[in-house]
C-alpha cells in the first residue's frame, strides 16, 4: 500500500473546514492523511476536535513574534518537523508572507466563499449581495504571495436566493465547501494536479 500524503491544517477559529478534511481523511482509501494542526490563537475551538481526532496539536502565538514572516517560519518549522507535505488554509485569520507562500509553492491550499476571481478578501457574502450577483460559492486555490490570487483547483457554485442575508448564503456556501475541500486535497495528494509556471495543471 502506497503511503498517505501527510497534511497540515492552518486553524485560526472552529476550524469547520478542517473538521470535513479529517472526516475525509478517516476513510482508509484517501490518499492523504491529516497530520498536524496548526493554530495562531490558543482558544481555537478546532484544536480540541483535532487533538479527540488523534491529530497532533499544536498552538503557535503570532503576537510572540515580531513579524509576520518570524511567525511564518515558527509554522514552517512545525510542519518540517512533522514532515509534512501539503498545508491547507481552513479559516486562519492570518496573511502568511511572501516567503511563506514561495516556500510552499505548489504545495499550499486554501479555500475562499466564492467563485474567484470575484469577491476577494473579507465581507464576502456581504460583497456579493451588494453587487446582485444571482451565483455564488466557493473556490479551493493554490496560494501565492498576491491574496486570492491563486491557481484554481476547483469550485463550487450556489443560487443566490431572494431575501438571503450574508448568514443565510454563508451557510448554503458552506455546506459546498465541505464537500469541495476534500476533494481537491484528493486530487491533490494523487497527483492529479499541481502548479506549473503559475498555473494548476490537470493530469488527464
Amino acid at each position: 500500500m502506497t503511503s498517505k500524503v501527510r497534511t497540515g491544517i492552518l486553524i485560526s477559529g472552529r476550524g469547520s473546514n478542517m473538521r470535513s478534511l479529517i472526516a475525509a481523511a478517516s476513510d482508509p482509501a484517501f490518499p492523504a492523511e491529516i497530520a498536524l494542526v496548526i493554530s495562531n490563537a490558543g482558544n481555537a475551538e478546532g484544536l480540541k476536535f483535532a487533538a479527540a481526532a488523534g491529530i497532533a496539536t499544536k498552538i503557535i502565538p503570532h503576537k510572540a513574534f515580531a513579524t509576520r514572516e518570524e511567525f511564518d517560519r515558527a509554522v514552517n518549522i512545525a510542519f518540517e518537523v512533522a514532515d509534512i507535505d501539503i498545508v491547507c488554509l481552513a479559516g486562519f485569520m492570518r496573511i502568511l508572507s511572501d516567503w511563506f507562500a514561495r516556500k510552499w509553492e505548489g504545495r499550499l491550499v486554501n479555500i475562499h466563499p466564492s467563485l474567484l476571481p470575484l469577491f476577494k478578501g473579507t465581507h464576502v457574502h456581504e460583497q456579493v449581495l451588494h453587487a446582485g450577483v444571482r451565483v455564488s460559492g466557493c473556490t479551493v486555490h493554490f496560494v501565492v504571495p498576491e491574496l486570492d490570487a491563486g491557481p484554481i483547483i476547483a469550485q463550487a457554485a450556489v443560487p443566490v436566493e431572494v431575501g438571503d442575508t450574508p448568514e443565510t448564503l454563508a451557510a448554503r456556501v458552506l455546506v459546498e465547501e465541505h464537500k469541495l475541500y476534500p476533494a481537491a486535497l484528493k486530487m491533490l495528494a494523487e497527483g492529479r494536479v499541481k502548479l506549473k509556471n503559475g498555473q494548476a495543471v490537470f493530469a488527464p
